[in-house]
């Protein structure tokens, strides 16, 4: 696909007005105009003080950032790559190759081929048979990981070296090579500037690293890693993204030095943005909450979810809401904060956001012994004795009857 192509395809409302690019990060004035964040940042610190596209004086400089026109340029961006993908993939492979031509290409990697890595890429993804092939064949995996070493290699080169990896997964017995600093920083590269697709894939590659105590702390310790994969649950991002890092996160965060790393790099305020998003999927409120029920049980995790009390209200109206998992996890942290450690602030939070009719629906549900034991906690904490309140609770009317 020729780039004059892509050029004419760029929808009008996707450029600034002022540089005529598309917008990295769309803002919008008090005229309702939406501007390139550095463009218009750049005009008003000129000294301007009007709208550049209608000439209005502006009442305010303030602007604020266009959430949903950024999620649809990030939509439009990545199926824009994934079309040069598939050209390329048309342009240099129009036939699968046979397994002595896979023998050759295997040769030509150490050429830096993306022609080679392309066909490659095409020729495992057709079958599992085919992925047998390559994890048995002398020399291939070591090619692989011999890229993965060289984080200073062409974006789209180490995009492909990682599709293989993701799809050679279940065949890779031994991961530690990917474990050296060097192929931790071809993944840090690839979550900076890959497309959604590679960066989902090095964030799965990542969790399928994670698998016991020294290797969770050797990703969480790599500079810079931690801090992506917390920027990746932004709400702006694609779900997929953000669904993959809350597992990967997951995976990484029972070591405490991990938790107190993960505190630190913000990442419960972002999933208190999660959390607050009414068309977030079950998977990734699920997961927001194991994610926040692990990190509650570090005092500097808990310390930050008492003082918060739009996160304590968030977590109570997932209760009975998104899914039993949710409600499990979402009562867990309930059950910490305000049963276990019994902070004042965060039980006042959590009765001012209705946590008490949804706890005394929640006891009178089909939940799990666990959790049935915790919520009957909770209302001791309350000062509602639960067997009286659950005869004279009016479960039709969601209204607390007086005691």
């Amino acid at each position: 696909m020729r780039r004059d192509d892509l050029r004419i395809t760029i929808p009008n409302f996707f450029r600034c007005p002022i540089s005529l690019d598309v917008m990295k990060s769309p803002v919008s004035l008090c005229t309702g105009v939406t501007y390139d964040r550095t463009s218009i940042q750049r005009w008003l610190d000129s000294g301007n003080n009007t709208c550049p596209a209608t000439m209005q004086v502006l009442q305010s400089k303030e602007f604020v950032p266009n959430r949903n026109l950024q999620r649809l340029i990030q939509i439009w961006s990545d199926s824009v790559a994934r079309r040069q993908h598939d050209a390329e993939l048309a342009a240099n492979s129009v036939v699968l190759p046979s397994h002595d031509q896979v023998k050759v290409l295997v040769k030509q990697l150490d050429n830096n081929s993306f022609s080679a890595l392309t066909k490659i890429v095409r020729f495992a993804r057709e079958s599992e048979e085919n992925r047998e092939f390559l994890a048995r064949m002398d020399g291939f995996l070591n090619a692989v990981f011999d890229f993965m070493r060289n984080a200073e290699s062409d974006i789209k080169l180490i995009e492909q070296v990682v599709h293989i990896l993701d799809l050679m997964l279940s065949k890779i017995s031994e991961k530690k090579p990917l474990m050296e600093s060097n192929c931790l920083s071809t993944i840090l590269v690839i979550l900076q500037r890959g497309s959604s697709d590679s960066q989902i894939q090095s964030v799965q590659l990542l969790e399928s690293l994670a698998v016991d105590g020294e290797s969770k702390l050797k990703i969480a310790q790599k500079e810079g890693l931690l801090l992506e994969l917390v920027k990746s649950l932004s709400k702006e991002k694609d779900p997929r993204l953000i669904d993959a890092s809350l597992s990967c996160l997951i995976s990484i965060a029972m070591p405490k030095r991990v938790k107190a790393k993960l505190i630190q790099s913000r990442t419960i305020p972002e999933l208190k943005i999660l959390l607050s998003e009414p068309n977030m999927t079950p998977s990734i409120i699920e997961k927001s909450l194991k994610l926040l029920e692990t990190l509650s049980s570090c005092k500097e995790g808990r310390v930050e979810i008492w003082h918060d009390t739009i996160l304590l209200q968030a977590i109570v109206q997932k209760v009975l809401k998104a899914s039993s998992k949710a409600t499990e996890h979402a009562v867990t942290i309930l059950w910490i904060v305000c049963y276990l450690f019994r902070d004042e602030k965060a039980l006042e939070a959590v009765v001012s956001g209705n946590g008490m009719t949804k706890i005394l629906l929640l006891i009178q549900s089909n939940c799990s012994p666990a959790v049935r034991q915790m919520s009957a906690d909770l209302l001791k904490i309350f000062g509602v004795n639960s067997k009286p309140c659950l005869s004279s609770y009016d479960t039709k009317t969601t209204h607390i009857m007086p005691f």
